[in-house]
């Protein structure tokens, strides 16, 4: 982003990954392991990352704490609401593409 300084770069970034979490937040017809196996990351991955970046920083951040703030509720109710068992094929592919991470 050749003419943009670091600081709006960095407005801008943090502004389309909440925009992301917003839209998975919303779409809990698509279940992780479909975005696994499509895109090679899911909300849990971002959770992951948010953890790593504050982590990197000194932050004191749970991974329960990033997984509330990706999933917009403790994981483990947007789990019982939202997550379905993966059929055979969708774990056959996420297995298929394990190798691959």
């Amino acid at each position: 982003m050749d003419g943009i300084d670091e600081t709006t770069r960095t407005e801008l970034e943090a502004a389309v990954f909440r925009r992301l979490v917003s839209h998975l937040q919303g779409r809990t017809d698509v279940q992780n392991i479909d975005l696994m196996n499509l895109a090679g990351f899911c909300r849990n991955c971002l959770s992951n990352w948010l953890k790593d970046a504050a982590d990197a920083r000194g932050l004191a951040l749970s991974k329960d704490q990033s997984r509330e703030h990706v999933y917009g509720m403790p994981y483990d109710e947007w789990k019982a609401r939202h997550q379905s068992e993966a059929s055979p094929e969708q774990a056959a592919a996420f297995a298929a593409r394990a190798e691959k991470h």
